[in-house]
């Protein structure tokens, strides 16, 4: 079914694949319930109580997590994607022990190679340890639960290697509905179990509810939105973004400078978002996975957690992570996003090329993250609204219609690094490399 779709951002919807998950974007205020695609409700929960504590990475390290592992009293459950910290394991052999029950789950999809180590050491030292559920591209989260009491969520790692100039962050959570759910879940996890996951008080799970639950918040913003993520390339999400700045909303999003995301960053920027981007290695790197709601007002709310802005992410992998109305972690966060994007260097759009009398055109190609190697998203700007665009290789050729700002996201088939893609769009034609 894949074969017989093109991804196009138009104006008010997004085509896509048929068969593919739902990215229709719910309506509503999300302090009540957001709308899934199926036409079942999701509830949009907007805690104020004090129950949790944020830590900012790398400034704040990880002396606190390290601590609550050594002052676990009966259980420790660990579900983490990547896991090469010798003083993580360490400290849950060490608690595993003096007879806590010490639980871990590892990804095995994509991480296989880097977690052996830590798999082999903590199995020898009376951890035990599971392989993440197959049901699952990756198991992506990373959260733990230190005798069913507190739970640390967080957009980290367990990867020392990293600590140092990575910008991460983690949420302490003591409220026993997320609590309880976390347990659940990682004991479904654990059994290789399947299990629809709690909410809890604010939970954001993956792959049920997260796609709905942040489409609704980015829909819900009214004055401002803040981004800082690793990744962005689900079209649904970027979908969102570009709405919400022509509605008028002051979008700001944070990231590494890389041209994977190209696409994204020359529509939002045309759409009058402002884009920061951070060199990475060896400056600071954008790890982090977190949106901040028109911080300052009554409304204001964040999300926080492991899933990445990818379809990926969003709809195939194990995540958490949740949004709060907490103000001391929507202030929190709102800071570190603003001071992150105060240091950041302006994204500029590629220039317009190809012009043909009045018209013209600008594209831009960038390996798909679908798992096809081969297959390409052409993304294109032009002056021509309402037009249909045409992007061709020496293989395939697909179309799309460009919405109201004269934007279009194709994808290509089939194509080879390097190989020469050639686009029409009306009166315009314009050219660029795979």
């Amino acid at each position: 079914m894949r074969r017989l779709c093109v991804l196009a951002v138009l104006a008010g919807v997004l085509a896509a694949c048929a068969g593919s998950p739902a990215l229709a974007a719910a309506g509503g205020r999300h302090g009540t319930t957001a709308r899934r695609a199926g036409g079942q409700d999701v509830h949009r929960p907007r805690s104020a109580t004090a129950l949790r504590t944020l830590q900012v990475e790398p400034e704040d390290g990880l002396a606190r997590v390290y601590g609550s592992i050594a002052a676990a009293k009966k259980s420790i459950d660990l579900e983490m994607y990547e896991l090469v910290d010798p003083r993580a394991e360490s400290v849950l052999a060490q608690a595993a022990a003096r007879g806590v029950d010490v639980r871990v789950i590892l990804d095995h999809h994509r991480e296989a190679a880097r977690n052996a180590a830590a798999y082999a050491y903590l199995a020898a030292h009376r951890v035990q340890v599971a392989w993440a559920p197959p049901a699952f591209d990756a198991d992506h989260e990373k959260a733990m639960v230190v005798d069913t009491a507190e739970a640390w969520i967080m957009t980290l790692n367990f990867t020392s290697a990293y600590y140092a100039n990575t910008r991460d962050f983690a949420v302490l959570d003591t409220n026993p509905a997320d609590v309880s759910a976390i347990v659940s879940t990682f004991d479904a996890d654990f059994a290789n179990r399947a299990i629809a996951p709690s909410d809890g008080a604010d939970l954001v799970w993956s792959p049920t509810n997260a796609s709905d639950a942040l489409l609704s918040m980015i829909a819900a913003a009214r004055r401002s939105l803040w981004v800082e993520s690793e990744e962005l390339s689900d079209p649904a999400d970027v979908h969102a973004l570009l709405e919400a700045a022509r509605r008028g909303v002051a979008v700001h999003v944070i990231m590494n400078d890389t041209s994977r995301y190209a696409w994204a960053f020359d529509a939002l920027v045309a759409a009058g978002a402002r884009v920061g981007t951070y060199p990475g290695d060896p400056g600071l790197y954008i790890h982090a996975k977190v949106i901040v709601e028109d911080p300052g007002t009554q409304d204001a709310s964040a999300f926080l957690g492991s899933e990445n802005f990818s379809s990926a992410s969003l709809f195939y992998n194990r995540e958490l992570g949740l949004i709060t109305r907490e103000r001391s972690i929507v202030g929190g966060l709102a800071a570190v996003l603003e001071r992150d994007f105060s240091g950041s260097t302006p994204w500029r759009a590629a220039p317009t090329t190809g012009r043909q009398a009045a018209a013209s055109c600008s594209a831009r190609a960038a390996a798909a993250d679908d798992g096809y190697p081969g297959d390409y998203y052409v993304s294109v700007h032009s002056d021509e609204p309402h037009t249909k665009a045409t992007a061709s290789d020496a293989r395939d050729t697909w179309s799309g219609e460009t919405d109201g700002s004269g934007y279009v996201r194709i994808l290509l088939y089939h194509t080879s690094p390097g190989m020469v893609i050639s686009v029409v769009v009306g009166a315009a034609h314009c050219s660029t490399r795979a």
